[in-house]
C-alpha cells in the first residue's frame, strides 16, 4: 500500500479527514445506533450471515474503513476482513476497537486509488460518501480497482449522496455547533463539473482551522453507468438503510452491484 498523501487531489485530506476535529463533530452521527442499522442492512442485502447459515467465512475488503465500526463487527461475526483507509489515526482508533471486541481484522494504511488486489474478495464496502474526492478518472480508477479486488459474483456495496435530492434541497452555509465550537460550511456547486466545493472552517477552542474540500456528486443514472462501466452490475438501488426503493426525494443512494 502507498502512503501517497493525495498531493494532486482538489483538496487537503490531512486536514478534512484530521481525526480529532472528524470524530468531534460527527460523532452524533456515527452512535451505535446507526452503526447497527446499517450493518442489519449489510447482512440481508449482501448475505453476510453469520454461521451456521453462512458455514464459509467470507473475505471483505472495507474501504474507506475509517476506526473500524462496520469492519470489527463483521470480523466478530466470523468473516476475514481487510480494512484500508489513508488516515493513520484512524486505523490506531479501529485496532483499539479490534482489540477491546477480540476479533482480528488486517488494517492497512493506504489510498483506495492504489490498492492492487485480484480477485481476492467475496465483497467489498465503500461507505459513509467515501467516493467522489478524485477527479473523475481518478474515479472511475478506484471503481475499477474495486471490480479488480472482486471475485467472479461478488458484490460491492456503495452510499454516497444523491446529487439530485441535494440541489432541491441546496444551502449555501451550514453551521454545526458544539459545546460552543463551530463547524462551518461555505458550499458552492459547479454544474459543469458536478462538484461540490466546500470552504470549512472549524473553530475549536478559539483556534481557527480551514478544512477546504471538493467531491464530486452524482444522480443515479450517473453512477450507474459508472458502475457498468468498470464492470459492476446494479442489482439493488436504495435511498435509505431500510432497503427502501430509490425515488426523486431520496436524499441518499445505497447501491449494491455484482461482478
Amino acid at each position: 500500500m502507498s502512503d501517497h498523501k493525495l498531493e494532486d487531489a482538489a483538496f487537503d485530506a490531512e486536514a478534512t479527514f484530521e481525526v480529532e476535529d472528524y470524530m468531534y463533530f460527527y460523532s452524533d452521527m456515527l452512535k451505535e445506533a446507526s452503526t447497527e442499522r446499517q450493518l442489519a442492512f449489510l447482512v440481508d442485502a449482501l448475505d453476510l450471515h453469520a454461521p451456521p447459515e453462512l458455514p464459509v467465512p467470507l473475505r471483505i475488503l472495507d474501504l474507506a474503513c475509517g476506526f473500524g465500526r462496520h469492519a470489527n463487527r463483521l470480523a466478530a461475526m466470523g468473516h476475514q476482513v481487510v480494512g484500508v483507509d489513508l488516515m493513520e489515526g484512524f486505523l490506531q482508533l479501529a485496532r483499539q476497537d479490534a482489540q477491546a471486541r477480540g476479533v482480528t481484522v488486517d488494517y492497512r494504511q493506504g489510498d483506495m486509488r492504489q490498492i492492487d488486489f485480484e480477485q481476492e474478495f467475496d465483497r467489498v464496502l465503500l461507505m459513509f460518501t467515501a467516493f467522489g474526492y478524485f477527479s473523475d478518472e481518478e474515479n472511475a480508477l478506484v471503481l475499477s480497482k474495486v471490480a479488480r479486488a472482486l471475485k467472479p459474483g461478488g458484490l460491492f456495496v456503495m452510499d454516497i449522496h444523491n446529487r439530485d435530492m441535494f440541489l432541491k434541497d441546496f444551502l449555501p452555509e451550514h453551521v454545526t455547533e458544539k459545546e460552543g465550537n463551530l463547524m462551518i460550511d461555505r458550499i458552492t456547486f459547479d454544474s459543469l463539473t458536478g462538484r461540490l466545493h466546500n470552504r470549512r472552517i472549524v473553530i475549536r477552542n478559539g483556534v481557527r482551522k480551514d478544512k477546504p474540500y471538493s467531491v464530486r456528486m452524482y444522480n443515479p443514472s450517473e453512477i450507474k453507468a459508472l458502475l457498468e462501466t468498470s464492470g459492476l452490475q446494479i442489482q439493488q438501488f436504495c435511498s435509505d438503510w431500510e432497503g427502501n426503493p430509490i425515488s426523486t426525494e431520496s436524499r441518499r443512494m445505497i447501491i449494491i452491484a455484482r461482478k
